[in-house]
């Protein structure tokens, strides 16, 4: 890593820490003192922060000092830093007590403790994200709605563009630098599509390791906000940015395979769902109604889970079907998979990857069996998600499952945390009640 930051001439590294929400905290440091061995800490307490900036009341029996916590660089993380001003790099650490034992509610490795059950049973999950998200014109004043971006022609879109490669193209500055921003950190961008709301794209990573697309989309976030403001323009993950719009997701793709032979364990010889795909699935239906507050963490997350906005309802699956919850694409029997259509893009990618995972897991261990697949539109069904963000906590707090695989410990934290931004929310009236309410009633 010395010889890298040498090579490349950096002048100061930002060292971070992905925190509970998929935010970067850390610190920046300069070259010369990182490469000469510089010991880093950060307090725990980063990881007991809410989005409001606000603390439970979990952090003073758990964190009575706010002690340190010791940062390691994973170095295949190590990367230029590419929209900055002087030649930067950065670097995600992972966080440990004085004893060397890792912060069990640091997100990174929360995923690392689903992916060694996996590894004790021989099985290596394969991921594959994809992020939706919406360009807009920048907001200065949060009271105000958030209005669509003007694109080259002068004007802004006003009804739906799906698949538009000409929509794409009216913002082509802000994706060429989000390609070469990309090609310079090694993340591996698949396509690009405009999406069905207006100015909502999304990106497909390509396959790989859960732990280094969950990083990979973690940077991906930071990299497309960044080539938006180059160019005056926004970039946001918010789940519903604007009313009316259609909602942004997180969709996971998953497989696995013999970590000895690289075989896709999901799949028979003909190409067909085998035993441990179906339980896989049936992990999914049954544990992630426990799991909602994981993957849509916030009041925001649940409008976009409404009928009629292409998001799912219910927890059902089925055969190339994108109305189900869970997804089995058309492939071949190398490829065979379930993609989860479930979270939402203000996700923290870490977790959503680990719950999904988990999820699964549970049901390929118990041996549980999906139902049966649904060939019709799994709109016309009744709705099963969760629409109350509070009552999702609770689920969450209240599911044994869970917490075995992801960790007391983290399960507690991350609802404590949740609960804090809650009661944040409630403190504030809406625009919809003042509306409807103020004179009404």
């Amino acid at each position: 890593m010395k010889e890298w930051i040498k090579k490349h001439q950096v002048s100061e590294v930002e060292c971070i820490v992905p925190d509970l929400s998929g935010a970067a905290r850390g610190k920046i440091v300069p070259a010369s003192k990182y490469t000469d061995g510089h010991e880093l800490r950060l307090p725990r307490s980063i990881f007991l922060q809410s989005i409001t900036g606000d603390y439970p009341e979990l952090f003073h029996e758990l964190l009575p000092t706010d002690a340190d916590m010791y940062l390691q660089p994973d170095e295949s993380t190590l990367r230029l830093l590419p929209w900055a001003e002087q030649k930067s790099a950065q670097v995600i650490h992972d966080c440990f007590d004085e004893n060397g034992k890792a912060i069990e509610y640091a997100p990174r490795h929360v995923l690392r403790r689903v992916l060694d059950l996996y590894r004790a049973e021989g099985w290596k999950p394969v991921i594959a994200p994809e992020l939706e998200f919406f360009i807009i014109e920048p907001n200065t004043d949060p009271r105000q709605p958030l209005q669509p971006p003007i694109g080259k022609n002068g004007r802004t879109e006003v009804e739906g563009q799906s698949y538009s490669i000409d929509a794409i193209n009216e913002f082509s500055a802000i994706f060429a630098d989000m390609n070469a921003f990309s090609k310079t950190q090694n993340l591996a961008l698949d396509t690009l599509i405009h999406e069905e709301g207006l100015a909502q794209m999304e990106v497909n990573l390509m396959h790989g390791d859960p732990l280094d697309l969950a990083d990979q989309a973690f940077l991906f976030k930071r990299t497309v906000r960044a080539a938006a403001v180059r160019h005056g323009k926004y970039a946001t993950f918010m789940a519903k940015p604007i009313s009316n719009q259609h909602g942004n997701s997180m969709h996971i793709h998953q497989s696995m395979v013999d970590i000895e032979n690289g075989k896709n364990l999901f799949s028979t010889t003909t190409g067909k769902p085998n035993k441990l795909l179906l339980s896989h699935i049936a992990g999914l239906q049954q544990l992630m109604p426990s799991a909602m507050a994981l993957v849509c963490p916030y009041v925001n997350s649940y409008r976009r889970i409404v009928p009629g906005m292409s998001a799912p309802i219910n927890f059902h699956w089925g055969f190339d079907n994108r109305t189900v919850g869970f997804r089995v694409p058309g492939s071949d029997p190398r490829s065979m998979r379930v993609e989860n259509r479930l979270a939402s893009a203000d996700v923290n990618p870490y977790i959503a990857i680990a719950t999904s995972l988990a999820c699964g897991y549970i049901g390929m261990k118990q041996g549980l069996k999906p139902t049966r697949p649904l060939a019709d539109s799994a709109y016309q069904e009744p709705g099963q998600l969760s629409r109350d963000w509070f009552q999702s906590l609770q689920n969450l707090a209240h599911c044994q499952a869970l917490r075995d695989v992801l960790g007391d410990l983290f399960v507690d934290v991350y609802v404590a945390v949740k609960e804090v931004e809650f009661d944040s929310f409630m403190l504030a009236v809406s625009p919809w009640e003042r509306e409807y309410l103020l004179l009404k009633v």
